[in-house]
């Protein structure tokens, strides 16, 4: 994909299916343990030498990193070898991914739109694997953390929902980020505006991916992603540092939550490609007590704050301890709490992507960002909840941006379907809630309806609909007429 495309075939282009090859073998779990022990050396290393330098402070001790154990490679009848996506489906999961992330000022272009300039980054082959199109390398000369970072969770995220799509078929997927939920409870750095300890321990998984039903208990998933421009030694070595992320956080007792890790390869001269691995366990579920109503599950968060750090149980005479990250339990009250945290950033997430930064806030705590999202939006530089269209004979709710593609105007529309939308847009309402409650069972009934990537004839333009009920459409302006 050139830039010499016309805007109509770039937007096609969009729609087409494309091959993702995802390499997740017995071997790969060797090259990234092996990666993992040269880490560790280099750091041992480095720790000696500032030791025999005088650079540790008295008592410092060499701790090496804890790493997700158990690594293994993922069920080849949940995804095989290869991902059927389109490359459209690709940016909505990345849409929604930075929808919370407070990049940019006043909710501006960033969040809603940072997608979209990957639009031509990408190019299928005659195999319709997936490449690095011209422009994507020049992206990547000026820009190559970024674009790697990012794309590395758009795939990350696409294929978790496949796989846990897959696994609990009769369940709908929810992908949150991880640090604004844990906000809710965890003062995580010094800048969060709280007065509680911090965390102390930056090991985080960037996501969790939450599997749901209405009125029941749920399982929580940490996702770790990354990408680079590099080769396969790069995503052993990423996927290595990958485990030490998912490890950050566990659900259950020690050692037992599930997780999933992924390293996005983008090669400027090979087809792009997912190294992904697994680890089971018993844990992430997050019990309810037996006859809680479901509306519980809206109720305020108030101002919970678990302790800090992971119980590891002691062996023998030896006691327990307390490991570094975040621990939801082993005190039962937190799970019901922690669905509670994930149900209203999942909220958030939604309204946010719908532009609706006043009824995003009342999602939030203020450790979680609930400022940034209020306040006025100027409409050219922020992004405004003001927008309606029926596409594919569904209607949705959200905000738009008109921008110019190969000198074209095009328009982007990302949105959520209304009746889901109606559950969660507080100022429809005064002074009530948001219905979290209505949200949860309008998009656990949205999951059964067409989702996909769509070409719009009567909108003109390309369509993604997720199981989620989010919208992201995009479609060429005809030219003004000449007066």
């Amino acid at each position: 994909m050139t830039s010499t495309m016309k805007t109509e075939e770039v937007l096609h282009s969009l729609q087409r299916q494309v091959t993702v090859p995802v390499h997740s073998t017995r071997e790969l779990v060797g090259k990234v343990e092996e990666a993992a022990a040269d880490k560790e050396r280099e750091r041992h290393e480095t720790f000696q030498k500032r030791q025999e330098e005088g650079k540790t402070k008295p008592g410092d001790t060499y701790e090496p990193l804890r790493r997700k154990p158990g690594l293994r490679p993922l069920p080849s009848q949940e995804l095989g070898v290869t991902v059927r996506l389109t490359f459209w489906d690709i940016l909505h999961h990345l849409g929604r991914g930075l929808a919370l992330s407070q990049r940019g000022a006043s909710r501006g272009l960033a969040e809603h739109w940072g997608s979209l300039k990957y639009c031509q980054a990408l190019v299928a082959d005659a195999e319709t694997y997936l490449r690095l199109s011209e422009e994507g390398e020049r992206i990547a000369m000026y820009y190559k953390a970024l674009q790697s970072e990012e794309l590395g969770q758009a795939f990350a995220l696409a294929v978790s929902e496949q796989i846990l799509t897959r696994r609990y078929p009769d369940h709908s997927v929810s992908i949150v980020r991880a640090d604004t939920a844990l906000r809710a409870g965890w003062t995580l750095t010094s800048r969060d505006k709280a007065k509680t300890k911090t965390v102390g321990y930056h090991y985080r998984p960037q996501f969790f991916a939450e599997v749901w039903k209405p009125g029941e208990p749920s399982r929580v998933f940490p996702i770790a992603c990354k990408g680079n421009h590099s080769d396969r030694q790069k995503a052993y070595e990423q996927l290595a540092s990958a485990a030490v992320h998912a490890d950050g956080v566990h659900i259950g007792a020690w050692n037992e939550t599930p997780a999933l890790l992924f390293s996005t390869e983008i090669s400027l001269t090979d087809p792009l490609t997912v190294h992904a691995l697994h680890a089971d366990g018993p844990g992430g579920w997050l019990p309810i007590p037996e006859g809680t109503p479901t509306a519980n599950i809206g109720l305020p968060l108030e101002n919970e704050n678990p302790s800090i750090g992971i119980l590891k149980p002691g062996k023998g005479k030896d006691p327990d301890t307390s490991e570094p990250g975040c621990q939801v339990g082993p005190d039962p009250k937190y799970y019901e709490w922690f669905q509670r945290a994930l149900a209203r950033v999942g909220a958030a997430g939604l309204t946010a992507f719908a532009g609706d930064g006043e009824s995003t806030a009342a999602l939030l705590n203020t450790r979680q960002g609930r400022e940034f999202f209020q306040g006025f939006a100027h409409a050219s530089a922020g992004s405004v909840q003001d927008a309606r269209y029926t596409l594919l004979v569904e209607e949705f709710e959200g905000t738009d941006h008109v921008f110019r593609l190969n000198g074209e105007r095009v328009q982007a529309f990302s949105g959520v379907a209304k009746d889901i939308l109606d559950a969660l847009v507080t100022r429809k309402f005064g002074n009530r809630h948001a219905d979290v409650a209505a949200y949860r069972q309008r998009v656990h009934e949205w999951k059964a309806k067409r989702h996909g990537t769509f070409w719009d004839h009567k909108w003109g333009g390309v369509v993604s609909i997720s199981p989620d009920g989010t919208v992201l459409a995009m479609r060429q302006i005809p030219p003004f007429d000449d007066e």
